[in-house]
């Protein structure tokens, strides 16, 4: 499946559950069958659902079945039925993030490889730090750690950050988010900033038999110091070396750690291509794997780490928004239908925790946008009702035409600036 299809694919496979998930909520709370009035649809192309009801406001209403009809509910029930589509959100996240957790997700350690001159390195991040808080809260993977610096970008402010380095030691440091740009993207921040995960150690993991590294004398288990008298720092920038020095001349002085021992080896690398790849200098020496971690834990502690996650994203998402009516966030943030797609397609190929964990993120986001005191979402109605119960009485009509079309005109500038984002970065990358 090619990466177009498999984000349409997983798109509507997202918003498929997600939508009826949510609709769910305000039927269960209404609890109506198909002979009363409520009417079922299954639309070719799930990009929103609703929940119809029997209200006197369309038309004429059975005398049978003026009891069921929604206007004449006590407003407790109408709100509870409003509020139930978003609470169906709020739920379905808290159980996505639990069965997350329980599977378990794989991720890689949160060891990091600085760029030199960045806003990490000026901070005093070294490449081997191990990241262990940020802003006070304790990271164990990657992913999580990044989490904790994008949600600090947002607003630009310095971030506290404790690592470990190779020798054990800790340090607190400080990433001067301030000196970012005001108004950009998170993308464009990423560069900025010079954090990527470590690459494995320049340890050869394998040395293939009868290959140059072999025929040399060189070990499984071996640590490769230098190239020529150029000091290796990981096995990305021993390839590079190899690539580089093999160029000038094949033969190639290494020198390498075995245990205590300090040995120099002589290597004539080959020129060969792998496998249909472009041909290029091996010597027959397999990379270790990056140190992996799961994120994984039983029954009842993933239940209180899906509470803390939910609460986590939710604060995270209100500051959000409050820093884009600021101004202190720019609101090239904003993603679209596009942009869901495609992490909807990435996250999905990473595994089912994986994507567990986008549905989880995902339908929060919905139940946040669904409160918002818009008209046309549920939040509108819930808005509706509050000045019902302060007035005494239900806001008119009229209002409530004109309440639709502001919020309409609302949304459609809010959709219309997410689209534009994305086909930007599309434009861009």
């Amino acid at each position: 499946m090619t990466p177009f299809l498999g984000s349409v694919f997983w798109l509507l496979v997202t918003l498929g559950v997600l939508v009826t998930f949510h609709e769910f909520g305000h039927f269960w709370v209404w609890k109506r069958t198909a002979r009363d009035g409520t009417e079922y649809w299954i639309s070719a192309i799930p990009l929103g659902g609703y929940v119809k009801m029997l209200d006197a406001r369309e038309g004429p209403v059975d005398p049978a079945l003026r009891d069921q009809e929604f206007t004449g509910k006590p407003i407790w029930q109408r709100i509870l039925i409003v509020a139930a589509g978003p609470g169906f959100n709020l739920l379905f996240t808290i159980l996505a993030f639990w069965a997350m957790f329980m599977l378990g997700r794989p991720d890689v350690a949160p060891v990091v490889a600085a760029t030199p001159h960045s806003l990490a390195a000026d901070a005093g991040v070294r490449s081997g730090d191990r990241i262990l808080e940020v802003n006070g809260r304790k990271v164990q993977a990657w992913s999580d750690a990044m989490d904790a610096v994008v949600n600090g970008m947002l607003g630009r402010s310095p971030l506290p950050m404790t690592v470990r380095d190779t020798d054990g030691h800790t340090r607190e440091l400080v990433l001067p988010l301030d000196r970012l740009p005001a108004d950009g993207a998170i993308e464009q921040y990423l560069p900025k900033l010079g954090l990527q995960p470590a690459p494995p150690a320049a340890v050869a993991a394998t040395v293939m038999p009868g290959q140059p590294a072999a025929l040399a004398g060189m070990q499984a288990g071996d640590r490769v110091l230098s190239v020529n008298g150029q000091p290796v720092t990981d096995f990305v920038a021993f390839g590079q070396l190899v690539q580089t020095e093999a160029a000038r001349s094949p033969q190639l002085a290494l020198v390498i750690r075995r245990g205590t021992q300090t040995i120099d080896l002589t290597v004539r690398a080959k020129w060969e291509s792998l496998a249909g790849q472009p041909s290029k200098w091996v010597m027959g020496v397999g990379a270790p794997r990056t140190e992996a971690v799961t994120v994984h834990y039983g029954p009842l502690k993933a239940m209180t780490a899906s509470f803390a996650s939910t609460w986590r994203n939710t604060a995270q998402t209100f500051s959000m928004l409050g820093k884009m009516l600021s101004g202190e966030t720019s609101t090239r943030n904003l993603s679209s239908v596009i942009g869901i797609a495609a992490v909807a397609n990435t996250s999905a190929h990473m595994g089912l925790a994986w994507f567990l964990q986008f549905l989880a993120v995902v339908s929060l986001s919905l139940a946040i946008l669904n409160i918002l005191p818009i008209p046309v979402l549920d939040g509108g109605h819930l808005l509706y009702y509050a000045v019902e119960l302060i007035k005494g009485s239900p806001v008119s009509e009229k209002t409530m035409v004109v309440g639709q079309y502001i919020g309409m005109a609302l949304l459609f500038t809010l959709m219309g600036l997410a689209f534009y984002n994305d086909i930007q970065r599309m434009l861009l990358s």
